[in-house]
């Protein structure tokens, strides 16, 4: 296996054989990069500083201090860009790839990191959750409260077309075919903020990220777009961005509705060509 140049580092290129019709060829093609990040963390105690190791998620490469600050944002570990010190790669790069796959974040000293509630949390995230409730009560916990009534309504129109604007900026997808992507967008239609990546949890959370480290958050004007499935999990994150509005291009979930309507956001879902379905919140979606 081949590592592309530097222009791409979400991709590899490989030679396969490709079957069609019964006949064989090989070919050369591309696949997209999974490789595990390592999220570090410093911070103070009453003892001095401290490390530890809160996370090891499988994303592609690029874009890790924004997936980093992204996830540490939508998890409540921080609650501000002002939060954070430096977040830099540690070590030397893999040796089979050249990617660093350890990053440390430095906090302030003085932040808060309640690290029992960072053990529960993580325990009841690798077993996929105790329950939906438990899973709404952990968001209850953080302090996160329903949408604000706001004037802020996106159209029809704007919505129809974010699908192929975010297409267009996917250009590792359209190497490997094997990426998800997220944007954030305005309710004119710009894309704000757009990341790629093998796991939809990560595209959110670097683009959450890019707008954290940009003095962007809370985003109440912007809404999020995914290419895939509306889960709890990105619902999760988009409200804790405070982003009013989540629109995906396949399903939602029986709990992403849910917290959905909790809440008080809108959810849009199988946003394909003309159509969509609209879940909750559609006093946001205008003709």
């Amino acid at each position: 296996m081949k590592k592309r140049s530097a222009m791409n580092a979400g991709s590899f290129a490989i030679d396969i054989n490709k079957i069609r019709n019964g006949q064989r060829s090989p070919q050369a093609d591309s696949v997209a990069v999974e490789e595990p990040l390592e999220i570090r963390l410093g911070f103070s105690t009453p003892a001095g500083r401290a490390a530890r190791s809160i996370s090891i998620t499988m994303r592609t490469p690029g874009c890790d201090a924004e997936l980093a600050a992204g996830f540490l944002f939508t998890e409540a570990i921080i609650h501000s860009a002002d939060d954070i010190v430096s977040i830099e790669p540690c070590g030397p790069p893999a040796s089979d790839s050249g990617n660093h796959n350890v990053i440390r974040v430095e906090l302030k000293t003085g932040v808060d990191v309640d690290l029992d509630r960072l053990q529960r949390h993580f325990y009841t995230t690798s077993s996929c959750g105790v329950c939906g409730k438990a899973s709404l009560d952990a968001l209850r916990v953080t302090g996160q409260e329903p949408m604000v009534e706001t004037n802020i309504v996106f159209s029809e129109d704007v919505l129809v077309a974010m699908p192929d604007r975010l297409r267009s900026i996917q250009t590792t997808f359209e190497e490997t075919g094997g990426l998800h992507a997220a944007g954030a967008f305005d309710t004119d239609g710009n894309l704000v903020a757009c990341m790629e990546d093998v796991g939809r949890h990560n595209a959110v959370d670097k683009v959450i990220g890019r707008l954290l480290l940009d003095g962007k958050l809370p985003a109440n004007t912007l809404g999020m777009m995914v290419s895939g499935r509306a889960s709890f999990e990105l619902m999760q994150k988009t409200l804790v961005a405070g982003m009013p509005l989540l629109a995906a291009v396949s399903a939602p979930s029986s709990l992403a509705v849910q917290l959905a309507r909790e809440f008080k956001m809108t959810l849009v879902g199988f946003l394909r060509g003309e159509n969509f379905n609209i879940y909750s919140g559609d006093e946001r979606i205008c003709p």
